[in-house]
């Protein structure tokens, strides 16, 4: 069976749509580490907590949410914690899972993080769209994501998330 090839259109906005998870990625990155001292992946993770009922999600959900296998969430959550940005603990409604909560230092630390990191999305994404566009693009991702994550797992809001 012959593969449906792309059309010049699609190709190109393929293209387009590759090279941004290449350089978005990268640009919030490199701000982040600048002015923050945190990888992005770091400061989603912080978030995510800084969101959460009492700062509190379980590890499993964070990793689900995070696109990160348990090892990789573990060891960063292990850097986190030896700064004193967040703790582990077993969780208190299931003996086989363990629990992050943001500390007082990494609610400091995301406060103060949030302002130069929402100043790059905005200047790098939203100030190039008009408002119409910011609707398209949400439609868009959606009808993506639709069959990338039907469940919404990845766009679940923290408060939202199961305890």
């Amino acid at each position: 069976m012959e593969p449906r090839w792309l059309t010049d259109d699609e190709l190109t906005a393929w293209l387009r749509l590759i090279a941004l998870a290449e350089l978005l990625p990268s640009r919030l990155d490199a701000q982040l580490r600048r002015d923050s001292a945190l990888t992005h992946f770091e400061y989603q993770v912080l978030a995510m907590l800084s969101e959460a009922p009492e700062r509190t999600l379980r590890m499993s959900w964070l990793a689900q949410r995070t696109q990160a296998t348990l090892p990789r969430l573990s060891h960063v959550a292990r850097r986190l914690e030896e700064r004193g940005l967040l703790v582990r603990r077993p969780s208190q409604t299931d003996a086989r899972a363990t629990d992050a909560t943001l500390t007082d230092a990494g609610w400091e630390t995301i406060v103060a993080a949030a302002p130069g990191h929402v100043s790059l999305v905005r200047e790098e994404v939203f100030d190039a769209l008009t408002p119409e566009q910011v609707g398209q693009l949400s439609d868009i991702c959606a009808a993506v994501l639709d069959r990338l994550d039907p469940e919404g797992h990845l766009t679940m809001k923290a408060a939202e998330a199961p305890h």
